[in-house]
């Protein structure tokens, strides 16, 4: 057996090459084949299953029974044969008849080989046929027999698709009910309705040749697409204007280290010499990337995995000739993008005119795309199984996010009220746009202060038009994010400057620097970073702020001068406990005191407030509150700190709710600690931006909420109908005796009380 993959691989398409280019029957060349690999991989059992009539069918096999040959079928899905098939996934099994799906047929002898190992034969995306190897000894096959098997796959498809040897009228009839109409279910990543035609994001490429002739040459090739992609790239990143919202920015600097990424490149030149053209070289390395994400459990690293697939993707069309996604040809109509998944870049490309939603085979809350896609206003379902099995290109789409679902080709019923909800919509809008310049008072008269979030420049119009109280979170750390080296103190003081300007007499709540954890920068270096297990409760936000005390010192320079002669408000995220919040004050007023020194004009007042988002803070602020100007709880954060679960993961991302007594009751406790204290409690989250879930706040206490500029409207509409008595009684009901479902009573009272939460 070979030591590496590439040289196993190399050994074994060097001898296949020759039986393809013999003379010998489609048949013959199989049965050879399967000789050749079950010698290269000293394997006793090589089988070759093809797809014919809807079933798979054994074709060729060394060490089965031959009268097994064209008589021994699987219905894809069936045994483990099927399951690689349906699955397109790879098996590696030291005991075959221990798995869930393993079907035994007696005609095949095969009752005294222990060990199974199978990948799938993908030909346009779809599995054609499936490559086993089996062995007496109980053994789970090595990574690089593994990788052997998939490389020599890839060729497999080209022989099999050359030689028709699989029935495509199977084919064909796998799509022959993709003229009905059909739901999709899967998950809501970003809200919303959306209705339009089914545009593919990505042409299929087929690799129309996978043996190399001159692997130098193929190098060559994929070199020069690697530059073209970076460059590619580079551009995007430099651009002045992403679309609407400022989130999606901080996602382009670690989409950048995957461009540039050396040990990418060298894993697509050792698939170079295992002897696959670039194209081939490519997919291969893209076939493992998958693999790999089915096998990662952490939903932030596999939406990582996500990026580099996007690249991959890019990567294959430069080299392929084939440049262009849908975006390249342009939107003609309204649009529902439909992909297995995608990267930022890529979305970003669209024109938003045109793209009314996305839909998903993969993807996650915190997936790069989806934070892009929620500050273009763009709804996206996500984790639709075989949508791209399910849709056709023009196919029209009625695009139902809020409700998790998508009609394709829907019903004449199922578009009359679809169209009804959509008009209502708008209504909607129209209503919450007339409320701008509206204060939002409750019924009995109490103001809630309703603001907005944001992270740059190009967010400042929104306050004017959203007609929001001011800024309750800037987010400071995206110019960090896309930047290749650490902001200059003076790039900083402009853009805080700048925002100031904009903002004109509106409050604007400046948090210094998250990042770490996910939010990797390329120039922050860290022996703990790259080991870390959970990013999110890592070595982030003030806790780097206050290791790294120069990033700090001229961030808050920066803060301290562009608001001269005004009122800053700066406020520290990830505090857990009174001391991080001391320290990180006195650095602004050692600078502070710096710049008066020096008599330079410095802020009228200065207004220190924290983040609550680690729970232990909460057990602290009978100590912390006098030093505080105000109090911002971050329900996201804080949510999966409570209950120990990853919003990110998607069989946790809504199963513990916001209404749950856990969360309300803390929130409450938060407000009671700081009655009697001259102190602005407010939240900033996605909480605070459902109406529902913004009645429950205002019941239990608070007065201010800061949240996505698309909710300001909304919220403040709902602000409008509440008697603030009534709720908060309610409330204090519900938290001494929880109902059995506190969403269902709380909605049952807004029905009540004839306020609209949906």
């Amino acid at each position: 057996m070979p030591t590496s993959a590439a040289s196993s691989a190399r050994s074994i398409l060097t001898r296949l090459h020759e039986v393809m280019a013999g003379r010998d029957s489609a048949q013959a060349k199989l049965d050879r084949v399967v000789e050749v690999i079950g010698e290269e991989l000293d394997s006793e059992v090589c089988s070759i299953y093809l797809l014919r009539e809807g079933e798979l069918e054994l074709f060729a096999t060394r060490g089965l029974d031959q009268s097994a040959v064209h008589v021994t079928r699987l219905g894809t899905g069936e045994g483990l044969v099927g399951s690689i098939a349906v699955n397109i996934e790879t098996l590696n099994l030291a005991e075959a008849a221990s798995h869930p799906d393993f079907s035994y047929r007696p005609e095949t002898g095969e009752d005294k080989f222990h060990s199974f190992a199978g990948v799938p034969i993908v030909r346009r995306e779809r599995a054609v046929g499936v490559l086993s190897v089996q062995h007496t000894d109980p053994r789970r096959y090595e990574e690089v027999e593994i990788e052997a098997l998939q490389t020599v796959a890839m060729v497999m498809a080209e022989l099999i698709d050359n030689a028709d040897l699989v029935d495509e009228e199977s084919v064909s009839r796998e799509n022959e009910h993709l003229t009905e109409p059909v739901q999709l279910f899967g998950q809501a990543l970003v809200r919303g309705l959306a209705a339009g035609r089914a545009v593919f994001h990505q042409p299929r490429i087929t690799i129309e040749h996978t043996v190399a002739e001159d692997t130098e040459a193929e190098r060559q090739r994929v070199y020069v697409a690697f530059d073209k992609m970076r460059e590619q790239i580079d551009d995007i990143a430099k651009q002045a204007e992403f679309g609407v919202g400022g989130e999606h920015e901080e996602v382009l600097a670690t989409y950048k280290m995957f461009a540039y990424d050396e040990g990418w490149g060298r894993r697509i030149n050792e698939a170079i010499d295992s002897g696959l053209t670039a194209e081939a070289a490519i997919e291969r390395v893209q076939q493992r990337t998958r693999m790999r994400m089915r096998q990662i459990d952490d939903p932030l690293l596999a939406d990582r995995m996500h990026d580099l697939e996007d690249l991959a993707n890019r990567l294959l069309r430069i080299v392929s000739g084939q440049l262009g996604t849908a975006a390249s040809r342009g939107l003609r109509e309204d649009a529902i993008l439909v992909a297995r998944n995608l990267g930022p870049a890529e979305l970003l490309e669209y024109d938003k005119r045109r793209l009314k939603g996305v839909v998903l085979e993969e993807g996650s809350l915190t997936a790069h795309v989806v934070i892009v896609a929620r500050a273009m206003g763009v709804p996206v379902l996500g984790r639709v199984r075989n949508v791209r099995g399910q849709v056709r290109e023009g196919d029209e789409i009625l695009l139902d996010a809020n409700n998790a679902t998508a009609f394709v080709r829907p019903a004449q019923s199922v578009v009359d009220a679809f169209a009804a909800r959509f008009t209502k919509n708008k209504e909607r809008q129209a209503a919450y746009a007339k409320l701008r310049d509206v204060e939002p008072f409750t019924r009995d008269g109490t103001r809630i202060t309703v603001m907005m979030n944001a992270g740059l420049r190009d967010d400042m119009p929104t306050l004017a038009l959203t007609g929001a109280d001011g800024i309750g979170l800037f987010r400071t750390e995206f110019q960090f994010l896309v930047s290749s080296t650490l902001p200059a103190r003076e790039r900083q003081l402009r853009l805080y400057r700048d925002v100031l300007d904009a903002a004109g007499n509106k409050p604007v709540i400046f948090r210094t620097v998250d990042i770490g954890g996910d939010k990797a920068l390329p120039y922050l270096h860290h022996e703990d970073v790259v080991a870390e297990e959970n990013p999110a409760m890592g070595w982030r936000a003030l806790r780097i702020a206050l290791d790294r005390e120069g990033l700090m010192k001229a961030q808050s320079r920066a803060l301290l001068e562009a608001a001269a002669g005004r009122t800053l408000s700066v406020m520290f995220p990830m505090v857990s406990e009174p001391w991080e919040f001391d320290a990180a004050r006195e650095i602004f007023e050692n600078q502070l005191k710096w710049l008066r020194e020096r008599r330079k004009k410095v802020p009228d007042e200065v207004r220190y407030g924290c983040m609550l988002e680690v729970p232990a803070l909460a057990e602290c602020l009978d100590d912390l509150i006098p030093r505080l100007s105000f109090l911002s709880v971050g329900t996201n954060d804080l949510t999966q700190f409570l209950f120990a679960a990853d919003r990110a993961h998607p069989r946790l991302a809504e199963r513990y709710d916001w209404l749950s007594p856990a969360i309300l009751r803390f929130l409450k406790r938060i407000q009671l600690a700081t009655v009697g204290h001259q102190i602005d409690l407010g939240v900033c989250g996605e909480m605070g931006g459902r109406r529902l879930e913004a009645l429950a706040l205002i019941g239990l206490g608070y007065r201010r909420l800061s949240i996505t500029p698309a909710a300001v409207g909304p919220i403040k509409e709902l602000v409008r109908r509440i008697d603030v008595a009534a709720i908060e009684s309610a409330m204090a009901q519900w938290l001494a005796n929880p109902p059995a479902s506190m969403r269902d009573s709380l909605s049952q009272w807004a029905v009540e009380h004839e306020i609209d939460v949906d």
